[in-house]
């Protein structure tokens, strides 16, 4: 007996699985969504939805994007010679002018070198001097023996050594000449390598002061020729660095206002202005560099802050628009569902879809260009209606006043 309950159920139980399935795909694919057993009333339960009001007003098409702050002019004061560092005269913040003394370097072997090319120098000048000295008793001989020979007491012979020795020592003039310019040189390179030990706020314009971000170096560390010891930078004007995907690209332009936000002043929006667009996109990303100017007379923004960035690329007085969570996507196509209340008595508002061609998008709204539209559209809960589909509509401003209420409640 057993056994033959066993051999029917294995008989039956496929058969009614497959006759189940049947039905409920018969349900799935009935016009009114209600398969047999149910009834057309249940489902043409109306759908819960939340709508806005379709708005007239300005809106501006903003492009947002994210960058970073960085110094308008910023550099490092590197060691020109190697040498211990002996002396660092500034911190990170300090305000140093145009030319003034940051750091010292050991300066003993410069110093002792500037002091052998100066006696060397002095050697050439007293060489000088002594062949000036030769020169002018040769000439005051040469003259003497002119006067003899015109009486015929001194011969051709005489006259012609005298010449000669006039001769020698004009050469001897002109190398104790070049060697002075020799000694000249050697001293100016002395010094100027003794310069090197003394490292100074140097600049090319753009005011006269600067602000240590940086200090690579302490007191008492070995450098090389090259090494850097602090970094300078004009934090008067800064320079707002962001990218550009190609969708954006062709609506920026130099010299386009704009704005930016950071952390440190939240709420608060920094004027700027499109100074750079880079012509080529980079391979990698696709994307383009953005370089912003960004004033910053009251030093209240530092280089290196997060930044959000708000460039105003077109604006429109009287558009019609919708939020942005009312824009239904269905493949390339955008719609929206308006809320149609004509409909007869005691019957529920039905939706009803719309293609629409978008425009400026402001932040959360979007402008409708065509077609025109009035009423009501769906913007929470689109996903659970189609077009006819009965709703329960209510108005997010209804919807957030009695949220209010009931939490004062």
């Amino acid at each position: 007996m057993k056994s033959a309950l066993i051999k029917a159920l294995r008989w039956w139980l496929p058969a009614l699985l497959i006759t189940a399935l049947g039905l409920y795909a018969l349900h799935l694919t009935s016009p009114d969504g209600a398969g047999p057993g149910l009834t057309g009333e249940r489902a043409a339960q109306p759908v819960a939805v939340e709508t806005a009001p379709l708005t007239r007003g300005p809106l501006e098409d903003v492009r947002r994007f994210t960058g970073s702050l960085e110094a308008a002019n910023q550099f490092d004061l590197a060691a020109r010679t190697g040498g211990r560092l002996r002396q660092l005269r500034v911190d990170i913040g300090d305000t140093v002018e145009h030319g003034e003394l940051i750091a010292r370097l050991d300066s003993e072997e410069q110093e002792q070198a500037v002091a052998e090319a100066l006696a060397a120098r002095d050697v050439a000048r007293a060489q000088l001097a002594e062949t000036r000295a030769a020169l002018a008793s040769a000439r005051k001989e040469l003259d003497r023996t002119r006067a003899l020979r015109e009486r015929q007491v001194a011969s051709q012979a005489e006259l012609e050594a005298a010449e000669a020795r006039v001769a020698a020592e004009q050469s001897r003039e002109q190398l104790a000449r070049a060697q002075i310019a020799q000694r000249e040189a050697a001293l100016a390179a002395a010094r100027v390598r003794l310069s090197w030990t003394e490292i100074r706020a140097d600049w090319e314009g753009g005011g006269e002061t600067r602000v240590v971000g940086e200090r690579y170096r302490d007191e008492g560390a070995a450098l090389n020729a090259g090494d850097p010891v602090v970094s300078l930078m004009d934090t008067r004007t800064l320079r707002a660095v962001g990218f550009v995907t190609e969708r954006d690209y062709a609506h920026l332009n130099p010299g386009q206002a704009a704005r930016l936000r950071v952390d440190t002043h939240p709420g608060e929006d920094f004027p700027a202005t499109v100074h750079r667009l880079a012509p080529r996109f980079s391979p990698g990303s696709r994307q383009a560099r953005l370089e912003l100017t960004v004033p910053n007379p009251e030093g209240r923004l530092q280089p290196g802050l997060f930044a959000r960035l708000h460039i105003t690329v077109g604006e429109t007085r009287d558009a019609l628009w919708v939020p942005r969570d009312a824009l239904v996507r269905r493949g390339d196509e955008v719609g929206i569902f308006l809320v149609d209340e004509d409909v007869g008595d005691d019957q529920p508002p039905r939706a009803r879809y719309h293609t629409v061609t978008t425009g400026v998008r402001d932040g959360d709204r979007v402008q409708i260009l065509s077609p025109a539209l009035q009423g009501d559209v769906v913007t929470l809960g689109q996903h659970l209606i189609r077009d006819g589909s009965p709703l329960r509509p209510e108005r997010l401003t209804d919807a957030l006043a009695r949220q209010d209420e009931e939490q004062e409640g």
